[in-house]
This record gives C-alpha cells, sequence and structure tokens, in this order.
C-alpha cells in the first residue's frame, strides 16, 4: 500500500462503536495538527468471526456491506467537523474485508500513528477493538495512540501537559521524541516522568534519586534545545512505574510510553509498566513502538 513517506497518514480503525467513535475524533485532530492525511479503515472481518449461532448464509453480505459503507461514510462527516477548528483534512476511507487485527497491522507499516479506541461492540458487530489496541500495542509497526471511551476522560483536558515515562531506553528515547512533538503542536507543558524502584540495588537512596534526575535529565536536554519555547517538567520519584504514570495520567491530556525497555534505569522496565497503563489509564495513551 503505498503511502506519501513524507508525510505519512494517521491510520484509525473504526467499527461504530462510541469507542471507536471518540479514536476517531482524537485522531482526525492528531492529523490535522500534523498535517497529516487521516486513513479510516472498518475492518469488518471474515464469515468466521460471525459468534456461535449465527448461520452466515442467511445474512445479506451485500446489504451489510453497504451498511458497512455508510458507517464510514457518517465517520468522514464526522472526522471533517471535529478537524475543523484547526484545519482542512485530508481523508481516505477504507472497507476491508478481513479481521481487524491484520488488516490493521498491515497498515501500521506506512503510518505515522495507528489509533484505536479501547474496546469495540462485539463479534457480530466486528468489533475486536478491545484485543486490537493490546495487539497493536503488541506488534504494530508504528506508534500506537489507544483512546479511551469519551465518558473515561475529559476531552476538554486542553492545557493539560503532555506526560512522558522515561527510563533510558532506545523505547523510551521514542517516547519521549513523540511526547516533545505531540506537545509542541498542542502548545502545552510536557512532563517526564522517571519512577525508581530500590528493588536488587544496595546503595543510598539519596545516591539513587542524584542518578535518577541525572538520567532523566539527560534524557531530555537535547529535546528541550530543540524545542527551546516549550515548558519542560521533571519528575522524579522512588515508586512504581505504572502507579505513578497512572497518577500523572490523571492530569494529563496525553500520556506517553515506551512499548518497552532494555537496559534503562532500575525499576522502569516499560514492558509490563507498558500493559499495565494500556489496561489501566483513562487519559489517552501513545506507545512508541521501535522503529522498523
Amino acid at each position: 500500500m503505498p503511502t506519501n513517506s513524507i508525510n505519512p497518514p494517521v491510520v484509525v480503525g473504526i467499527d461504530g462503536s462510541a469507542a471507536a467513535g471518540e479514536a476517531l475524533r482524537w485522531a482526525a485532530v492528531d492529523a490535522v495538527h500534523h498535517e497529516a492525511p487521516l486513513h479510516i479503515v472498518y475492518a469488518v472481518g471474515a464469515a468466521a468471526d460471525f459468534g456461535p449461532g449465527v448461520d452466515f448464509r442467511r445474512v445479506d453480505h451485500d446489504e451489510y456491506l453497504t451498511t458497512c459503507a455508510a458507517t464510514l461514510a457518517a465517520a468522514r462527516r464526522f472526522a471533517t467537523a471535529a478537524a475543523e477548528p484547526v484545519d482542512e483534512l485530508e481523508i481516505e476511507t477504507f472497507l476491508v474485508e478481513a479481521p481487524p487485527i491484520p488488516a490493521l497491522r498491515d497498515r501500521s507499516k506506512d503510518a505515522r500513528l495507528l489509533v484505536v479506541g479501547t474496546r469495540g461492540m462485539g463479534a457480530f458487530r466486528r468489533g475486536l477493538l478491545g484485543s486490537v489496541s493490546t495487539a497493536m500495542a503488541r506488534h504494530a509497526d508504528c506508534p500506537v495512540a489507544v483512546i479511551p471511551e469519551p465518558e473515561r476522560y475529559s476531552p476538554q483536558r486542553v492545557l493539560a501537559p503532555v506526560v512522558v515515562g522515561v527510563d533510558g531506553s532506545a523505547c523510551s528515547a521514542r517516547a519521549i521524541e513523540i511526547a516533545f512533538d505531540e506537545a509542541a503542536r498542542r502548545n502545552v507543558p510536557v512532563r517526564g516522568v522517571l519512577a525508581w524502584s530500590e528493588f536488587d540495588r544496595y546503595i543510598p537512596r539519596p545516591e539513587m534519586q542524584a542518578e535518577a534526575e541525572t538520567l532523566l535529565a539527560e534524557a531530555l536536554a537535547g529535546y528541550a534545545d530543540q524545542y527551546p519555547d516549550l515548558q519542560v517538567q521533571r519528575v522524579v520519584a522512588e515508586d512504581r512505574p505504572a502507579k505513578r504514570l497512572l497518577e500523572e495520567g490523571d492530569r494529563a491530556q496525553l500520556l506517553v510510553v515506551g512499548s518497552h525497555g532494555r537496559g534503562g534505569f532500575a525499576g522502569m522496565t516499560l514492558g509490563s509498566v507498558s500493559q499495565s497503563v494500556l489496561h489501566a489509564t483513562d487519559c489517552p495513551l501513545i506507545i512508541a513502538r521501535p522503529q522498523s
């Protein structure tokens, strides 16, 4: 699927659910902020996806696809309206007769960002976005944004910071890059968070705190120079990383973490942290995947 490599699209998966609708709204605004096209993908699966007891022969497939096409058309109108206060948005829609997980992973190969909701509407309506969000966080070829249902957070939290988890790993560096970019486009502060633990380390706590403060300062330094007008906040604390990030996410408009840490600061293992945050946060979340 060829795309513009200079300006790759924001890809969003929909299924007609409230969660997917909020993901679509968020994706439209993010795409227009980045002057990127928006690709809306409705993956309708295959006959085997229908639930037990459903006789696929009784389903009018053509009528079903017509209904799906109407959902896509409505999604286009909704995304256009969501982006309109910011700028005009280029939109393409895709009705894909394939299961959502492989369909969206394939699209992620050429995307700047893949956006999904936290859950969908059940197998019959092809709403597999609960499992999709988990699968994409683990296997997508681009960063993944997971957007909670609208009643779980306040979309009006427009002055709140972008929070990023830091541990010194390559994935963490990618998360920092994304967080600074998103914060700059929103004109809000970026808050770097490093939570450390004394587990398996037998040095004085003040020394571990100082070491963590140095690591965080060094991790953010280059980006702070790149965005001199951006307010940068630093949080270093002895705490469980997932717990601290979830607390910070309660006061943020966006939370960014790496998909996993490799050899970073002790205690900030973002493999387990990213999964914990994914399943518990009520804040929009971007998981920075390793670049292919």
